[in-house]
């Protein structure tokens, strides 16, 4: 009896024992999901918004009306613990050419450039040489955004980019998740576009404004417009 007592108590122990091996296997195991083994974080599951919010924080923009370093992306890091991402993310960063008419405003896409970051250097884009301050007119803006993932469709690029946006009064919607941050850089002379004046009416000597930077909030930010 005494000998199937001690059995019995062993058996216990090590039951106990199990218990808290299993248990401390399973925190490492989710630690593993959150860390990979190379110091890095592990973002294999991550949502498009998910990785639009890592992205935000390491986008600006520098150049504002000039050629030089329009775009940059930092080294960035996992705001959680300052690791980089142990799989790269898509990002795309594009340059829409905004026209101001009496109708309206015409938008087309000039230029779009594919990267792949996890954090670990820094990128810089230049402004594309035909949408320097030089080359636009009075009635000539930029809008440049950057996003993660596949080219935006129609359905996620602004509906309307209205006066109000172009004078800084009104935010640009797109309509998507996936945009991390925009830069509007708008025509220098909105009112004399109203009047229907054109580049050859109105040469472009007037200083370029000041740009307008917003990065939309960690909640959805749709926007909405035509796309070329």
């Amino acid at each position: 009896m005494a000998r199937t007592g001690l059995a019995h108590g062993t058996l216990t122990s090590l039951a106990a024992a199990l218990a808290l091996l299993t248990a401390g296997c399973s925190g490492t195991a989710d630690g593993a999901e959150r860390s990979g083994a190379g110091g890095c974080r592990e973002n294999g599951d991550r949502t498009a918004k998910e990785q639009a919010r890592w992205l935000r924080q390491t986008v600006s923009f520098p150049g504002g009306t000039t050629r030089q370093g329009a775009v940059a992306l930092t080294g960035s890091r996992d705001a959680a613990d300052d690791v980089p991402l142990c799989a790269p993310v898509t990002v795309r960063v594009e340059f829409w050419k905004l026209t101001l008419t009496t109708a309206g405003t015409d938008v087309a896409s000039v230029q779009r450039t594919r990267l792949r970051t996890d954090g670990r250097r820094d990128h810089s884009l230049s402004l594309p040489p035909t949408l320097s301050a030089r080359q636009r007119d009075v009635c000539t803006g930029v809008l440049i955004a950057a996003y993660v993932g596949k080219p935006l469709t129609e359905a996620e690029l602004p509906e309307d980019i209205g006066r109000a946006a172009l004078a800084g009064s009104a935010e640009i919607a797109f309509r998507s998740d996936r945009v991390a941050a925009y830069e509007l850089l708008p025509p220098a002379d909105p009112g004399a576009c109203a009047a229907g004046e054109t580049a050859t009416d109105r040469p472009s000597t007037t200083k370029p404004p000041a740009t307008t930077t917003t990065k939309p909030p960690a909640t959805s930010n749709p926007w909405g417009l035509y796309h070329p």
